[in-house]
């Protein structure tokens, strides 16, 4: 469903000049066709409308931003990378876009307490290669990594195809800087992994989707980076089927089951239908696939893993490598529990 555009609530001209001032004419954009990347969702299902979308550069001209509006009783939107798809992001009645991609700095990467200070703009991708360059891993994945912002995956408490090993968004972050409605700001940049002192006030932050304040940084808790890592893709017959596989899969390898993600036949024959230059990535369709994703501290030993399986003696299997490790199947081990999967190929 498209939600019709509402015309851009009217800002007196005093006060969008006040809003302007705050960030400088350069980093103010009223111009209704330079708004269009700001006003529109990836899918273009919900499209918006501003009186202007402000793009401040540091922590202090977020706080006069939302001072000013709460003075004057003005709806702001906060926005990071514009990547989520329901729209929350969006300025559907008029309000004031406040993007925040202008606080892209990487404040700190902190390899003795496994900890990294970014601003809200920075984007996941480049968390993740800031986390690499110190020879650690910051584990949230996503696939608009090149896009998405730490800000707004902490505000949305975004998920991520490694949930299942590290958790989501809000079991990453140690502490968080966050401007409140009035204008204060809440500095609780916290490193300390062993902290019970009083109230753990960022959980009210991430996930308000901006609600209760603006996230402007975040320290993340990074781990040791993974020195082998084995990816599968396995058809099996059922969810039922796919269940057994996981628990196989955690057994045989030892708890290092990072990514697990079940997918429908339909979802793959729409790929083929549409996409150019598809192929089947099984010999032979099945009702349920399974993408599985082992990682360990090991630099070898996974891979063995996999020959331990009955129907991994099977199973067609096309080692790919990668980095430190050879990506490939030691997931397709955990096909036991799937033997009426007929086939699985790694990767």
């Amino acid at each position: 469903m498209n939600i019709a555009e509402t015309p851009a609530k009217f800002l007196a001209t005093d006060l969008l000049a006040r809003f302007v001032a705050i960030v400088g004419n350069k980093n103010a954009v009223t111009d209704r066709e330079a708004q269009a990347p700001f006003l529109t969702e990836p899918r273009d299902m919900f499209r918006g409308t501003s009186a202007v979308v402000l793009r401040p550069g540091s922590v202090g001209e977020v706080a006069e931003i939302l001072k000013l509006a709460n003075e004057t009783a003005t709806a702001i939107v906060p926005q990071g990378g514009n990547t989520g798809l329901v729209g929350g992001q969006i300025p559907q009645h008029g309000e004031i876009v406040l993007s925040l991609n202008r606080l892209d700095r990487v404040r700190e990467v902190d390899a003795v307490s496994n900890t990294m200070t970014c601003e809200a703009g920075v984007t996941l991708l480049r968390a993740r290669e800031a986390a690499a360059e110190v020879d650690r891993l910051y584990p949230q994945l996503l696939p608009s990594e090149g896009s998405c912002t730490i800000g707004g995956n902490l505000s949305t408490n975004a998920g991520g195809t490694a949930a299942l090993a590290y958790g989501i968004a809000r079991s990453h972050a140690l502490g968080i800087e966050v401007v409140l409605p009035d204008g204060r700001v809440l500095n609780a940049l916290n490193k300390l992994k062993k902290d019970n002192t009083g109230y753990d006030l960022k959980d009210l932050f991430i996930g308000a989707e901006g609600t209760l304040g603006v996230i402007t940084a975040a320290v993340l808790r990074l781990i040791p980076r993974p020195r082998s890592v084995e990816t599968a893709f396995v058809g099996v017959p059922s969810p039922q089927a796919a269940l057994d596989l996981f628990g196989l899969a955690s057994e045989r390898a030892t708890g290092n089951v990072t990514s697990f993600e079940l997918m429908l036949r339909l979802g793959i024959e729409l790929v083929l239908r549409h996409g150019a230059g598809c192929r089947d990535p099984l010999p032979q369709p099945h009702p349920w696939y399974v993408l599985i994703e082992l990682s360990s501290q090991a630099r070898s030993g996974l891979r063995a893993v996999s020959s331990k399986t009955p129907l991994s003696r099977r199973a067609s299997i096309r080692p790919r490598r990668s980095g430190a490790s050879a990506k490939c199947s030691a997931k397709c081990n955990a096909t036991k529990a799937a033997r009426s999967s007929t086939t699985s190929r790694c990767r």
